[in-house]
């Protein structure tokens, strides 16, 4: 059974060597041999990459891995909903998973561990439609209060009047403040000139 453990710390708690030697004893009491290490260094809120997950999942996706043991579910997912995405793939992949400090335990006929990771899946699913629906909410009130929603308009349609008030002789600054623009986005509208 090809197994992996995966260790992260944030930069400010350096704790790799003991969460190593608690899942390398783990491992020996489970009788599971020579495991792959993947070890990280990152904060678990600033750190959006994090490239040693991601080879460990890749390695997942790949077949290379049945089984991960960590120490801590939150030393293997940023948040509720990163989690929850970490552990649906596990699932998809059928990738069992151990968490030695808090009892959880994919791996085997372990029940406890099954509902652990349900009731995991089933809060994350609720923050997930809590999310959206402050989204639309505040989607519907910034609509009710007049603003306009989605991207810029493009400044395309703009392109014909600058053109035509700089041919005018008006400075890039005039025509700015006339059409209610940015002087950057006027100056990128005007042709540029040509030398002689």
């Amino acid at each position: 059974m090809p197994v992996a453990l995966y260790l992260r710390v944030s930069t400010d708690d350096q704790r790799l060597d003991s969460q190593e030697r608690e899942l390398r004893a783990y491992c020996r009491r489970r009788k599971w041999s020579s495991p792959a290490i993947y070890k990280e260094t990152a904060s678990g809120s600033a750190s959006t990459t994090r490239p040693v997950l991601e080879r460990l999942l890749g390695d997942v996706r790949a077949g290379t891995v049945d089984t991960i043991v960590c120490f801590k579910l939150d030393r293997l997912g940023r948040s509720l909903m990163h989690l929850a995405l970490i552990l649906d793939e596990l699932t998809r992949h059928k990738v069992g998973l151990v968490c030695t400090s808090q009892g959880i335990d994919t791996t085997e006929n372990n029940p406890a561990g099954r509902l652990q990771l349900g009731v995991l899946m089933a809060v994350a699913e609720f923050e997930r439609e809590l999310i959206r629906e402050r989204t639309l909410s505040g989607l519907a009130a910034a609509k009710a209060r007049g603003k306009r929603l989605g991207r810029p308009p493009s400044l395309r349609r703009h392109a014909a009047a600058v053109q035509k008030l700089r041919k005018d002789g008006k400075s890039i600054r005039a025509i700015a403040g006339e059409l209610g623009l940015p002087v950057s986005s006027v100056h990128s509208l005007c042709p540029k000139a040509t030398p002689s």
